[in-house]
């Protein structure tokens, strides 16, 4: 079944502050959606009130046109998960323990576990590469291992919409890309829409479907990578000059950055053409 996600004048922020006014945005189902934008120009805040994590001030988010409020805690966890940027493991719990903790949503009224479960954390720990670290505790490990045991929890969950905040946060690039291309797996294989706040344009722009541009608590962009990710809109969300060239692995666009230092020797032009065929996808 295809879910459609919506918010609708969708106001949120923390205690006095206002982070998001009057917000409209509706998830494109089944595909790759990622948010860009300055620190604290709200992309957090708009997944976490994406999720029921944060209740809206004004407007309202809907599943399926149904208000998120109305849903029951555990349909809404059997069809739509977060993985948050700074999760917070149990002191002392095992990697298969935690990965486990993603089928909770699916177990009977008795909590019964079945092997449909069990395959589901092994399923979650192979696409994750952490088979090997099964039986260890998540606070003996490295960023970058504890970053994809949390991914393997959120994969064993196995719903239908998936919300990442930094997914690749802690991981060098190699481990990045691993992570980027597990997700495209996930949405190819199985048709899971996808939301993911990233750091990285350029990665951005390459594995995603639909780039969202934020600034201010707002959208100042959004549309396929090649229309938003412009010199114009790097300048005015980022407050950065640049160029865009064409991205070689993708053919997507790929944004270079001059700097103050650099700026004698070229100019924020875009040099990159948006081809006339549909947009490729990393797959």
């Amino acid at each position: 079944m295809t879910h459609h996600l919506e918010a609708r004048g969708l106001s949120a922020g923390y205690d006095a502050a206002q982070v998001i006014d009057g917000l409209d945005l509706a998830i494109l189902p089944g595909r790759i959606t990622a948010i860009v934008g300055a620190n604290a120009c709200g992309k957090s805040t708009l997944l976490r009130a994406l999720s029921r994590l944060l209740p809206p001030r004004a407007g309202q988010v809907t599943l399926d046109g149904t208000p998120l409020s109305r849903i029951p805690p555990r349909r809404l966890a059997q069809v739509l998960g977060l993985l948050p940027q700074t999760p917070i493991a149990p002191e002392g719990i095992t990697v298969s323990d935690l990965v486990a903790r993603g089928r909770n949503p699916h177990l009977g009224l008795f909590g019964r576990w079945t092997p449909r479960d069990e395959a589901a954390v092994t399923d979650a720990l192979a696409a994750t590469r952490t088979l090997d670290l099964a039986d260890k505790a998540v606070d003996e490990l490295s960023g970058g291992q504890r970053q994809r045991v949390w991914i393997a929890m959120a994969l064993a969950q196995q719903t239908e919409i998936l919300l990442l905040d930094e997914p690749t946060t802690y991981l060098d690039i190699s481990h990045q890309i691993d992570v980027l291309d597990l997700l495209a797996d996930l949405n190819r294989d199985r048709g899971t829409t996808i939301v993911m706040v990233l750091h990285d344009l350029n990665l951005a722009a390459r594995y995603a479907d639909h780039l969202i541009a934020m600034a201010q608590g707002g959208i100042h962009a959004q549309g396929a990578p090649e229309t938003v990710l412009t010199a114009e809109t790097v300048r005015a969300v980022f407050g950065l000059d640049s160029r865009i060239v064409p991205d070689p692995v993708s053919g997507r666009p790929m944004m270079l950055p001059i700097g103050r230092h650099r700026r004698a020797e070229g100019t924020a032009e875009t040099l990159w053409t948006p081809p006339t065929g549909p947009p490729s996808r990393m797959r």
